[in-house]
C-alpha cells in the first residue's frame, strides 16, 4: 500500500443505518472475487466491522456465523462461496511487525481478504485494492467512500453500483 488513499475514481453513498453499512457490504460480497484485497479505513465505531459482516453474508457464509473484529487473533477465517480472510492490524506497531505475520497468502490468495485499520499497512499491502473508508455522520448514519485503485477494483464498484438495492444511497461516482 504505497498510501491510504489511491488516486482515481471514488464512489460516495449515505448509510443511513447499520442495516445499509451491512447491505453495502454484501453487495460487495456477491460480486468479489478470489483475490480480491479490501482495504478497511476509519475510526473506532465507524461501522468497518458491520461491514464486514455484511461482506461474509454476500460471500454467502452461513448467516448463523458471528463475525466480530479479531483484534486480538490478527485474522479470522470464514468459509463461504470463497473463503473471506478478516484482518485486523490496529495492534500492528509498523511494517517490521506486519511483515513478520506471513499474511502474504492471504492477501491475494484464494478468498477475499479485507483489513480493518489498512493504514497500519502502509508501504505493505498491495497497491492494487478497494480501499473503503467509512466514517460518521450521525448516531447511526455514515459515509461510506470507495475508492479503486486498478481496473478489477473500478468493475467491481461499477458493478456494486449497478446493484438494484434500495440503500444504501449512492451518491456520486467521479
Amino acid at each position: 500500500m504505497s498510501d491510504v488513499s489511491p488516486g482515481g475514481p471514488t464512489a460516495l453513498c449515505v448509510s443511513a443505518s447499520p442495516e445499509e453499512t451491512r447491505a453495502l457490504g454484501e453487495a460487495l460480497g456477491r460480486h468479489a472475487c478470489a483475490g480480491d484485497l479490501i482495504a478497511l479505513i476509519g475510526d473506532l465505531g465507524s461501522g468497518k466491522t458491520v461491514f464486514v459482516a455484511g461482506l461474509a453474508a454476500g460471500l454467502g457464509i452461513d448467516p448463523d456465523t458471528h463475525v466480530s473484529s479479531p483484534t486480538f487473533t490478527i485474522m479470522h477465517r470464514y468459509l463461504g462461496r470463497l473463503p473471506l480472510y478478516h484482518i485486523d492490524l490496529y495492534r500492528i506497531d509498523g511494517p517490521e511487525a506486519l511483515l513478520a505475520l506471513g499474511l502474504e497468502e492471504y492477501l491475494e490468495g484464494d478468498g477475499v481478504a479485507v483489513v480493518e485499520w489498512a493504514e497500519h499497512g502502509v508501504g505493505i499491502l498491495p497497491t492494487e485494492r478497494l480501499t473503503v473508508r467509512l466514517w460518521q455522520t450521525g448516531s447511526e448514519a455514515r459515509t461510506v467512500e470507495l475508492l479503486p485503485s486498478g481496473d478489477r477494483y473500478r468493475r467491481l464498484v461499477r458493478e456494486m453500483m449497478s446493484e438494484a438495492a434500495p440503500a444504501p444511497t449512492f451518491l456520486k461516482w467521479c
